[in-house]
């Protein structure tokens, strides 16, 4: 019997029962509540559960905007990636993301084109999105998640998050286990490893490093690195050179992006008064890569683990050969 015909049916009873109860039991009004509240429940039950039958959703037909490169990144490991009919600039992993339309940046965003697009579901990057136009969008009535990793382990959580909403929990469990088991992994390999001072030049105009909880503080952990501008007042303080002259780290990491180049970027050989600039001791990682929520990061976290541990055996090395020479 389909869900229409027991809809119906069960109103025929509810009618059967009111009006045996106006002719035979004039009195059992509490019997008669009774029946129709447990007939109004089943009707009640009927249309819910067909609410939930017609509303599931057709994954194969399913249309998602992207609006960060880590949300693409993530959803083309979950083999989906050909379910995104836009993004944000940046996007540029893997190739096949280079053809997907633009429509915005991490200062505006095309409502209108967006809305052309007709998404089932918009996957926007809280901090990394313009907060005016993510309002509008919500009151235009768009289905809208938030991707919002802080911590590294966060990568995974993304993983499982994007695997319910694109019907791929299986794979996406698969993902999030095998993260989280490199990243337990790389932290127990470098945890008890001898402090190196590290300086990390984030950006050059204005020159600014990192701090607290910033996304590569968290690398530089992982890797058991010492920051000495770990404290200072917010995630990405602005410094100056000075400070950096005082503070005197042992290596410097100045990460390079391809997709956003730092044409500004310090030439640190010109202050051979700091000990990273007299050893030739810098690092010059992917950016591209390092700094995405995405997996591939792992492969960059683990060489940029490998190269501060190749810092530090160096100034060990030294230590034991030219004692003199290490500050």
């Amino acid at each position: 019997m389909t869900k229409k015909l027991k809809i119906i049916f069960v109103v025929a009873v509810l009618f059967v029962v009111i009006l045996l109860k106006n002719m035979l039991l004039p009195d059992s009004s509490n019997v008669v509540t009774a029946v129709t509240t447990d007939v109004v429940s089943a009707i009640s039950n009927e249309v819910a559960d067909d609410k939930t039958t017609t509303s599931s959703v057709d994954y194969s037909q399913q249309k998602i905007i992207a609006l960060a490169p880590h949300v693409v990144e993530v959803l083309f490991d979950l083999g989906v990636g050909e379910r995104i009919v836009a993004t944000t600039e940046h996007s540029d992993f893997p190739a096949q993301a280079l053809d997907i339309p633009r429509i915005g940046n991490y200062a505006r965003l095309k409502i209108e084109q967006i809305l052309a697009h007709q998404p089932d579901l918009i996957i926007a990057w809280r901090t990394g999105n313009p907060s005016d136009d993510l309002q509008r969008l919500e009151q235009l009535g768009l289905n809208i998640v938030y991707s919002d990793p802080v911590n590294l382990s966060d990568v995974a959580k993304e993983f499982r998050l994007f695997g319910q909403l694109t019907g791929k929990a299986t794979i996406a469990e698969q993902k999030a286990q095998s993260f989280e088991q490199s990243l337990n992994a790389l932290q127990q390999k470098y945890q008890d490893k001898q402090d190196i001072k590290v300086f990390y030049e984030l950006w050059s105009k204005p020159l600014t490093t990192v701090a607290k909880n910033a996304w590569p503080q968290q690398h530089l952990s992982i890797c058991g690195a010492s920051n000495p501008f770990v404290n200072l007042v917010n995630d990405y303080p602005q410094i100056n050179i000075e400070q950096i002259i005082v503070a005197d780290p042992d290596l410097i990491i100045q990460p390079m992006s391809q997709g956003e180049p730092n044409p500004d970027a310090i030439d640190w050989q010109k202050f051979p008064q700091v000990n990273a600039a007299k050893h030739q001791q810098l690092l010059q990682p992917n950016s591209d890569m390092l700094h995405r929520m995405s997996y591939r990061l792992l492969t960059e976290l683990e060489l940029l683990c490998e190269n501060i541990d190749n810092s530090r055996n160096y100034y060990q090395q030294l230590a034991v050969q030219q004692p003199n020479q290490v500050n």
